[in-house]
Formats: C-alpha cells, structure tokens, sequence
C-alpha cells in the first residue's frame, strides 16, 4: 500500500504519473485506506527511506518524458510489491517544496550530416519514499 499525507491524514494512493499534467509525479487517493496522523505514528514506525529518481533521452521530446515518468512509475509499484507482505510505503515529499517533478535538456547533434534535437529528462527532486513496519 502507498500512502500520502493530505492535511492531518495519511489516505492511501495510486501513481498517477502523466507527461501531459501540470504536475506530472502525482498521486490520486484511491480510498482503499485512511489514517489520522496520530493512529498511524501509533501503529508504524519508518525503517528505511528511499530516494527515487528517473531519466530517459532520445530524439522525440514526448517519447523521452513519458519514459522517464514510466521508469519512476515501475520502481514504485516494484518497491510496494517487495514491501507488500510487511510494510507499506509513505510518500514524503511535500507538496510545492521539494515536489519531484521532469527537467528537461535539449541540444543539438549532428547525425550523418543533419542536425537532430536530443532531448534529456530526468526526475528532480527525487521521490522520496519512506518504508514503514508495524509496531511490535
């Protein structure tokens, strides 16, 4: 399960990462579950954290972003599944101050004579997402 902080409660989300958004690395509740932050400071304690983070380059500006989105997308969803049995992950990036969002780099190669645009994204800041274990 992936969690979020919206105002004093944690609400569980799902990845809702588009290229085509004003903000491209969101979250969307998903109503699966929800928790006062007092409840849940109660019941888990975090245990590890983990800095997220994507890039991707090619010659089609489009293409470039909606993978680097992708790459960042697939380690969330693999990190939840490897913590899944014993752990859930909470979202601690805050909204407007470190939020990750795609950078983009755009320069000019020549390829056999022609001159190409190449386009680098990446995801800074990194998505930090911490992992939290029951209290025993």
């Amino acid at each position: 399960m992936i969690l979020k902080r919206y105002g004093d409660k944690l609400h569980s989300v799902r990845p809702n990462f588009d290229a085509n958004a004003m903000t491209e690395v969101s979250f969307m509740r998903d109503k699966e579950a929800e928790f006062t932050l007092e409840e849940f400071d109660a019941q888990w304690e975090r245990t590890e954290e983990r800095e997220l983070t994507a890039s991707s380059e090619g010659h089609v500006k489009s293409l470039a972003e909606h993978s680097a989105l992708h790459y960042l997308e697939e380690q969330v969803l693999d990190l939840e599944e490897q913590v899944r049995a014993h752990a859930v992950l909470v979202v601690e990036n805050k909204a407007g101050g470190d939020a990750p969002k795609t950078r983009s780099t755009q320069r000019t190669l020549v390829e056999q004579g022609e001159n190409r645009l190449h386009f680098t994204f990446t995801i800074e800041p990194p998505l930090r997402v911490g992992i939290y274990r029951r209290r025993h």
